[in-house]
């Protein structure tokens, strides 16, 4: 027998009108729906008079739900995955359905169409042309260890950087990115996309900090933050190496097992300097070594 296919299909962020003629049609096609939420999904259903029957797949039954949804699937059933809102497996946990299903060898496909993160991104006029997407941060209650570990990473991130955050950790999430960061970054807060209340937002990390200080974030955020200065990063590790003497720099190479031709031209490109000029300010260090 024919395995079924598995449909991936991006439901509206919040404008109904974003659906897409062949979501709607697979939707109505398919021999069950995998959504996140019945009790959300099931008003999208009805608006569209979809009558195909639901199953609830979310974050605490993945596994087991997959395990069961993979049978039906090699059964011949045809099956579309849902998420609450958006596109399926981002931030969600249709990726491990989506695992199980191409391990049993079964067809499936992506329906594109909405997802918040990129919304955001084109709205946020900041670069578009390399971004990261880290979803939700951990918290501090779940695991702050991990937490403060993406924050450093982030921290020297030269591409565009895209968050969610909950309304109730928004200040927080604000004032750490701010103390990994240790610079005022560009920043755009999103809410509400594609809804009749939409609101985009454009400042500063110290002008969103202070802003809810002042009033409590209400709804789901996107945040778009600008990425580390290239240039701010090299003249941060110039400075790094001219806390050290060229003396204790050349040092620092040998000991790392650089012959001192290369010691040279890599304190060349570390300070920004021609390799003849190094070499007349510590010739005498590479005499001793000798």
């Amino acid at each position: 027998m024919e395995s079924g296919t598995l449909s991936l299909c991006a439901t509206p962020i919040g404008n109904l009108e974003d659906i897409s003629f062949r979501v709607l049609r697979t939707l109505k096609e398919a021999d069950c729906i995998a959504a996140e939420d019945t009790r959300n999904s099931i008003k999208l259903l009805n608006h569209f008079e979809i009558k195909t029957p639901m199953t609830a797949y979310h974050e605490f039954n993945k596994v087991e739900k997959a395990r069961e949804l993979v049978s039906r699937l090699l059964k011949g059933e045809n099956i579309a995955l849902i998420t609450d809102a958006g596109t399926p497996c981002i931030s969600d946990p249709g990726e491990e359905l989506v695992r199980q299903a191409i391990d049993a060898g079964i067809r499936v496909e992506s329906l594109p169409g909405p997802a918040a993160f990129v919304t955001a991104l084109t709205l946020s006029a900041l670069s578009t042309r390399r971004f990261v997407f880290e979803a939700f941060l951990p918290t501090e209650k779940s695991n702050k260890k991990e937490r403060k570990a993406i924050l450093e990473s982030l921290s020297t991130e030269e591409r565009t950087i895209i968050l969610y955050e909950a309304p109730h950790h928004l200040k927080k999430t604000l004032e750490d990115l701010r103390a990994a960061f240790q610079e005022n970054r560009a920043l755009s807060l999103a809410r509400e996309l594609t809804k009749k209340h939409e609101e985009v937002l454009y400042f500063s990390l110290d002008d969103a900090i202070r802003k809810y200080q002042e009033e409590e974030p209400r709804g789901e955020y996107v945040l778009v933050l600008a990425g580390a200065s290239r240039e701010k990063k090299k003249e941060e590790a110039q400075a790094k190496w001219e806390e050290l003497s060229m003396e204790e720099h050349f040092e620092y190479y040998l000991n790392e097992g650089y012959s001192e031709k290369d010691a040279l031209k890599q304190i060349a490109k570390d300070r920004g300097m021609g390799k003849r000029d190094v070499y007349k300010l510590i010739k005498g260090a590479v005499k001793k070594s000798k």
